[in-house]
């Protein structure tokens, strides 16, 4: 796990192309304290320069440093990310001519003999650029789910800079400090920028499953190499079923297990993380386990975390912090952000807490609930009387939204019932609804009016996104297609970007067992009735396990590292909230209309229904951001 970064210019002289990507390296030491590196590959016509920032997790030597180069000096790479099945495509290749025992060098192997197509071989998480000197090309590419980030901008010539996080790309000099409207009004309805935009211009984050070539001249070729839909509908009965994701999931948790370093495990006592440990226990190994939970008790569920410990005998690590240190916390935080997100401060106090421990590599139970159906909205999306719902006539719904909507007054609840109600009534448009912090009149309304014109028209770009991948004629199952927009948005765009980036703030490696994507595509080709839970929480991925794990995990109300934020925000954070929203900061900038901003606040110390603490948090969020990024 590291940090890359680098840049393709189509002419020019190689100084400034290098001074950038050293500037680039230097923002992105946190998530490589163990070496840097930058190399410069100057031919006739493009300079290309690769840097690297490196945590060392497999081949600790400095065969494993990078960027790294194969034997002739053709090609040069810079890798993020993990291999996990490295020693089975290293066999592949063939025993000769192995100049480190890092999987930094099969992918470079397996790019030479087998192009792009190399990306179908390899399982794990990963971010990568290869420069090829013969072909004068760079190849960049991401892991099918997107664990791993990599953004990128091009310049007017075609030329390319790209890195592991935004503001790499800002200390680089060759990218302005301009706002992009598009990805401002998204991160107001999802809590963060929907992928491919960011909340700067011209900025770009590469789609997952994607690799791109770039020619010399700057000509972009861009193609999907995986889709979570990709695999045909299983036809395999439920016991089938079942024993299939059983040897799926141990597979996973053995070859997430692969590292020179210890393995530790995030365990929140939940099923997710729960099942983790048991995987791993499976597999012969005897892991740290660590849970962070509130010294007050009404917060915290540790004691869940050590029965899973005490029933497989793990070496465990209860963290237990104040409401105190918690605040303490807060700015640092937000300091860590490389993208502004709602969410994700929790992900920074556990990281931090367990890096403090001496630990580099983490498992993590993330994808368990977009996977095996954990969240609310599997069960609304696929509920009978939804269905029945949708058969009524539009204009009737329409009629009924509108009352609904009358009736439960400025609700947030009864805002999204109308706005469900209303919508066309295909799946991608229900989902949408369900996952936004600010609705679209809440947002149009604390615009100033340029901004809020250009709300009216924002095109919302996940519903013809999940459109264009439910359109696919034997997807018919609504949790597998549920599955399909939690991981493309929520999961993509919030989860796995604030584990990212908020765990590598610590030089954390956090790894996803449950997001192989093996495994992923099997659980989400299966039909609906050997998933639906009768309410039973998440019955394939507890009845896969057998009887591993205690009905006392198994059953309780799902409860996450849940953050009293709304409480601070009306106490010891209401003066930094204060400040942010005021007129001299976010009410000053030309966006929002001061007087909004101050009503909204004054709604939310009132506990009125239509303002809940996120719908504020999002915008205290984006002003502290603005202003530690010089915007």
């Amino acid at each position: 796990m590291c940090g890359i970064a680098g840049v393709l210019q189509v002419t020019g002289d190689a100084e400034p192309v290098r001074n950038a990507v050293s500037r680039m390296v230097v923002a992105l030491a946190h998530r490589g304290p163990d070496g840097t590196g930058v190399r410069v590959a100057s031919d006739a016509g493009p300079v290309v320069a690769l840097g690297h920032t490196r945590l060392a997790i497999i081949d600790l030597s400095s065969t494993g440093s990078q960027p790294m180069s194969d034997s002739d000096g053709t090609l040069h790479i810079t890798f993020n990310g993990e291999i996990y099945n490295f020693a089975a495509v290293r066999a592949e290749l063939g025993p000769d001519g192995w100049r480190s025992q890092s999987d930094t060098e099969v992918i470079l192997r397996a790019y030479a003999r087998w192009g792009a197509d190399c990306l179908q071989r390899l399982r794990g998480m990963f971010a990568l650029a290869i420069w090829d000197s013969r072909r004068h090309e760079l190849f960049v590419a991401r892991d099918r789910l997107g664990i791993k980030p990599l953004y990128y901008c091009r310049a007017a010539d075609g030329s390319l800079t790209f890195a592991s996080e935004v503001r790499a790309l800002l200390a680089s000099g060759r990218v302005s400090r301009r706002l992009d409207a598009n990805g401002v009004l998204g991160y107001l309805t999802y809590q963060s920028a929907p992928a491919a935009a960011t909340l700067i211009q011209d900025v770009r984050m590469l789609p997952p499953g994607t690799w791109m070539r770039v020619a010399r001249d700057g000509e972009v070729t861009q193609q999907r190499y995986w889709d979570l839909f990709d695999a045909p509908r299983s036809v395999d009965d439920s016991a089938m079923s079942r024993g299939r994701v059983a040897d799926l999931l141990h597979d996973s948790a053995a070859l997430h297990m692969v590292s020179d370093v210890p393995v530790a495990v995030f365990l929140s006592g939940g099923i997710d993380s729960s099942a983790i440990v048991a995987l791993v226990r499976d597999a012969g190994e005897k892991p740290r386990t660590f849970s962070v939970g509130f010294a007050e008790h009404e917060y915290d569920e540790t004691e869940y975390a050590e029965i899973i410990a005490r029933r497989f005998e793990t070496e465990h690590t209860p963290i237990r912090l104040s409401e105190t240190q918690l605040l303490e916390q807060l700015p640092e935080a937000l300091e860590a952000m490389d993208q502004p997100t709602g969410d994700g401060i929790n992900t920074y106090v556990v990281a931090r807490a367990v890096s403090a421990a001496g630990i580099r590599v983490a498992l993590s139970g993330l994808g368990g609930d977009e996977l095996f159906g954990g969240y609310p909205s599997f069960g609304r999306l696929a509920s009978r009387r939804l269905q029945a719902w949708l058969s009524l006539p539009r204009p009737v719904r329409r009629l009924v939204g509108r009352s609904l909507q009358t009736a439960g007054g400025s609700s947030i609840v009864a805002r999204k019932r109308a706005s469900l109600a209303a919508s066309d009534g295909d799946l991608a448009s229900l989902y949408a609804p369900l996952r936004q912090v600010l609705l679209p009149e809440q947002r149009t309304a604390i615009l100033e009016p340029g901004w809020a014109e250009h709300s009216k028209d924002w095109a919302d770009p996940y519903v013809p996104m999940l459109r264009a991948a439910f359109s696919n004629g034997h997807r018919q199952d609504v949790l597998g297609c549920v599955s399909y927009a939690e991981a493309r948005t929520y999961m993509h765009d919030v989860l796995l970007r604030d584990t990212d980036q908020l765990a590598m703030a610590h030089a954390l490696e956090v790894r996803v067992p449950l997001l192989d994507h093996v495994l992923a595509e099997y659980v989400v080709s299966l039909p609906d009735a050997h998933k639906r839970s009768n309410g039973r929480p998440k019955p394939l991925l507890v009845e896969s396990l057998g009887d591993r794990l205690p009905s006392t995990i198994t059953q309780r109300p799902k409860q996450g590292f849940t953050l009293p934020l709304a409480r601070w925000m009306r106490g010891e954070l209401r003066g930094f909230c204060e400040e942010r929203l005021g007129p001299q900061r976010l009410g000053g900038r030309g966006i929002f209309r001061a007087a909004r901003l101050k009503a909204m606040w004054e709604a939310f110390l009132d506990n009125r229904p239509q303002t809940s603490w996120s719908r504020v948090w999002v915008l205290i969020v984006l002003e502290d951001w603005l202003e530690r990024n010089g915007f």
